[in-house]
C-alpha cells in the first residue's frame, strides 16, 4: 500500500525551480531515502508534504488523505524532525514535550506514560529539567525526535536529522529509529546529504536541481552506476598487472575496480594463483551519487 503519493509536484520561486515536476511513491513501513545536496529541493518537498508550503502544481496525498482538504488529519499521521530544531530554547525538555503533546490531546496520566516511554528510549532522564538552550547538539536532536514521536505517528519524516552530530550519537540515533520502524511498522522518510545513511533504505530517490535523476533500490543503483571493487591481499604488483585492470595500492593490499561481480568471478577463476586472499565489495552510495549528479555527497 502506498502511504505517500506525490504526482507532478512543482514549486517555483520566481526563476528558481525548487521542485520541478517530480513524482514518487512511498509504501507503508518503508525506509525511503530522498538524497541530494543542499538546495536540491528536498526540504521544499518536505514542507509541502507537511502543509508548511503551498505548491504551484501537482498532487500530494498521505495515507489516502488529500493535503488540500484533510491537512489536520495528515498532520496527526506525521511526525516531523526538521533540519533546524523547533524546540523552545528557553523551556525545559519536559515542558517542550508537554506543550507539544497537549496539541494532540495527550495530557495528564497519558502524557506521563508517554514521557516515561520516550525518556527510556532516548535516555532523556538527566535532560528533562534542562533548558533546551543548554543542551549539546546531540542531546537536542534526541529531544527533537522524541517530540516528533509523542503522538505515535505512522510516518516519521527526518529532514537532515544527523547533520553536525558526532559518529557515536549518529549511530545511536539510527539504532533507535530502525528499532521503532521494525517494532511498529513505521514508515521513515529521510532526506540527507550523507550518502551512506541511505545504504540500508528500501528505496532511494536522488534529486538535483528540483528534478528526480534516479529512483531505485540501493542495490539497483549500485549495480547501475557504481562498479564493484576487489581488494587483493598477499599479491605483488607484477601479479596485479597481469589482471590488466586499473588499480591502486593501499595499506598492505591492492584495490581494483571491476564492472560487476560477474567480472570479478571470471578473474578469480582465470587467475586462482593470484586470488588466494581477497574480498569483493559493492561500490558505495557516494559513487552512485557522483555518477548520477556529477557532485560529491558526504560520507558518514
Amino acid at each position: 500500500m502506498n502511504i505517500i503519493e506525490i504526482e507532478h509536484l512543482k514549486k517555483y520561486y520566481g526563476e528558481i525551480k525548487a521542485v520541478d515536476d517530480i513524482s514518487f511513491r512511498v509504501t507503508e513501513g518503508e525506509f525511503f531515502a530522498f538524497l541530494g545536496v543542499n538546495g536540491a529541493g528536498k526540504s521544499t518537498t518536505i514542507s509541502i508534504l507537511c502543509g508548511k508550503e503551498t505548491r504551484d502544481a501537482g498532487s500530494v496525498s498521505v495515507g489516502g488523505l488529500n493535503v488540500d482538504t484533510q491537512l489536520d488529519a495528515i498532520k496527526r499521521r506525521l511526525g516531523v524532525v526538521f533540519q533546524d530544531s523547533v524546540l523552545d530554547s528557553a523551556l525545559s525538555v519536559r515542558d517542550n514535550l508537554r506543550y507539544r503533546a497537549a496539541l494532540y490531546g495527550i495530557t495528564g496520566k497519558a502524557f506521563a506514560k508517554r514521557l516515561d516511554e520516550l525518556t527510556e528510549l532516548f535516555g532523556l532522564k538527566e535532560l528533562l529539567r534542562r533548558p533546551v538552550g543548554k543542551l549539546s547538539g546531540g542531546q537536542r536532536r534526541k529531544a527533537d525526535i522524541a517530540r516528533a514521536l509523542l503522538h505515535e505517528p505512522d510516518i516519521l519524516v527526518l529532514d537532515e536529522p544527523t547533520t553536525g552530530l558526532d559518529p557515536q550519537t549518529r549511530k545511536t540515533t539510527w539504532d533507535i529509529i530502525h528499532s521503532l520502524r521494525r517494532n511498529r511498522n513505521m514508515t521513515v522518510f529521510l532526506t540527507t546529504h550523507y550518502m551512506e545513511e541511505a545504504a540500508d533504505a528500501d528505496n532511494v530517490v536522488i534529486l538535483d536541481g528540483g528534478k528526480i535523476l534516479a529512483d531505485a533500490t540501493p542495490l539497483e543503483l549500485k549495480n547501475r552506476y557504481a562498479g564493484d571493487y576487489i581488494t587483493l591481499y598477499g599479491a605483488d604488483e607484477e601479479q596485479v598487472k597481469l589482471l590488466a585492470l586499473p588499480y591502486e595500492q593501499i595499506a598492505g593490499a591492492f584495490r581494483l575496480g571491476v564492472k560487476n561481480t560477474a567480472e570479478a568471478t571470471e578473474l578469480v577463476v582465470k587467475f586462482p594463483q593470484i586470488f588466494t586472499d581477497y574480498e569483493i565489495v559493492k561500490g558505495k552510495m557516494d559513487d552512485v551519487f557522483l555518477a548520477v549528479t556529477g557532485k560529491k555527497g558526504e560520507s558518514v
